[in-house]
């Protein structure tokens, strides 16, 4: 059995933050576990660093992340908004052109794609504490510690034993963990009421020789009845690599039943009808389903909207769990919930906690 003070489950943004502060604060001896064969949780970009998960943050509201994007020296740029916008009213009625509005204060994207700070962050963590394809299924509290039992996907079981452990995922998927003794059914119940950021939703990307759309005079953003995007983007990086992306409006009930094939031709067809023929020729086109990730998704997210839910309690006063079990993801940011900047907040509650509590210490 493994042993360290402190077991992380999820290596998304609030896992890796989490572990990142850990180490600036002089603390290794802890352990990351995450069940996908990557880090970054629902952040992934492509190749070239077009984001199909979370993409844009806010510095003027958002300090914290700002403040850390500063720290690991990332580029960022303001999303491209020149330029008028569309409205496709029906797919049968020719799409019209309105002035485009602009976001105050302006979102913002990092160079590179929002994997770039995931990256970062990992740059900054010894490998050996960080271990992948690690699903996480039975917590229990003895007297003194938590035992962690995961499964290595293959089922082989791996067990660790920690003073704390840190939820850095979805309140829904960590209420699915088995608990012993169970936490109270109260606190469960409100994480498994909690929508998980994202879980519902499906993004695609489509990669250009040039921005055509832009000597149109058009700023590539896009609203749509007729679908089966709903809302379009310049996803173009600051100096090059032009594409445009979208969010499906097809309910992710509806996706499953669709070959992606079949989604891909659609959204192609959709963009020649707004932008021209150019749209139906993409040098490459990418479509993430996040309500398909089982990482990230649960059944109950299938019905959902994806809305930003009010945070639920991270942790519980009650019984021998109190003290010992912390969420950290984005949903449980009292701040920012279903953000990039809730999973910056509530990671870092989380770690004060542990230091002002005499969990840890540097």
């Amino acid at each position: 059995m493994l042993t360290p003070r402190i077991v992380i489950v999820g290596g998304g943004l609030a896992g890796l933050y989490a572990a990142y502060l850990l180490e600036q604060r002089g603390v290794t001896d802890y352990v990351l576990l995450e069940a996908r064969e990557r880090f970054g949780g629902r952040i992934v970009s492509t190749p070239g660093g077009h984001d199909l998960g979370a993409t844009w943050f806010w510095p003027e509201l958002q300090t914290q992340l700002s403040e850390l994007i500063d720290e690991v020296k990332l580029q960022r740029f303001e999303q491209y908004a020149s330029g008028d916008m569309l409205i496709e009213r029906s797919r049968h009625a020719a799409p019209e052109r309105m002035a485009s509005y602009f976001s105050a204060p302006p979102s913002m994207r990092l160079a590179g794609g929002m994997t770039a700070l995931t990256d970062a962050l990992q740059a900054h963590i010894p490998p050996e504490r960080t271990i992948t394809n690690q699903y996480v299924r039975r917590v229990q509290r003895m007297d003194a510690h938590s035992e962690i039992e995961a499964d290595d996907g293959q089922g082989k079981p791996v067990r660790y034993r920690a003073s704390h452990v840190l939820l850095a995922l979805p309140p829904r998927l960590a209420a699915a963990i088995a608990y012993t003794p169970a936490l109270p059914a109260s606190l469960m119940d409100t994480w498994q009421d909690t929508p998980t950021w994202m879980a519902p939703h499906a993004k695609y990307v489509a990669v250009y020789a040039h921005a055509f759309w832009r000597s149109q005079g058009l700023s590539g953003h896009a609203r749509s009845a007729g679908g089966p995007l709903a809302e379009i983007h310049d996803a173009s990086g600051e100096h090059g690599s032009p594409a445009l992306f979208g969010f499906l409006g097809v309910p992710a009930m509806n996706r499953q039943n669709v070959e992606q094939q079949l989604l891909l031709a659609h959204c192609r067809a959709q963009l020649v009808r707004l932008f021209g023929p150019e749209a139906g020729s993409p040098v490459a086109e990418y479509l993430e389903d996040w309500a398909a990730d089982s990482s990230t998704a649960t059944p109950a997210d299938l019905h959902g909207r994806g809305e930003h839910a009010e945070a639920p309690a991270a942790q519980t006063d009650e019984g021998r769990w109190k003290g010992n079990i912390t969420g950290i993801a984005s949903e449980w940011s009292p701040q920012f919930p279903g953000y990039l900047a809730g999973a910056i907040d509530a990671t870092r509650r989380g770690v004060d906690i542990l230091f002002q509590t005499g969990k840890i210490t540097s």
